[in-house]
């Protein structure tokens, strides 16, 4: 069984990253996620959980899910509001799988 440590958002760190790029199933860059004001912190969850997971899976949302933590409610109250969170939600209800490659500063 694979035990992992707790994250929470205010413990991940992205200063080594210029950004995350989300692949489909041929590995071709379809979305990028740019370290900068705004997106930082959907970079650093997504970084987390492609880290934890080796990609974004029904698993690796919920987990994001957690992650985002009052971001979340805001995002189900307002759908569009969020797209990184959305994007979280629509793989658990789909059950649909989606490659990361994180990119260094």
């Amino acid at each position: 069984m694979k035990y992992l440590v707790p994250l929470s958002l205010s413990a991940l760190c992205v200063a080594h990253l210029a950004a995350l790029e989300r692949l489909d199933a041929g590995g071709s860059t379809v979305a990028v996620i740019e370290n900068k004001p705004g997106k930082a912190g959907s970079l650093a969850v997504y970084a987390a959980l492609a880290s934890r997971h080796g990609k974004i899976d029904a698993a690796a949302a919920l987990e994001g899910l957690v992650l985002f933590a009052e971001h979340t409610a805001d995002a189900r109250a307002n759908p569009g509001k969020h797209p990184n969170i959305d994007r979280l939600v629509e793989v658990i209800e789909s059950g649909a799988v989606f490659g990361v490659r994180t990119v260094a500063v």
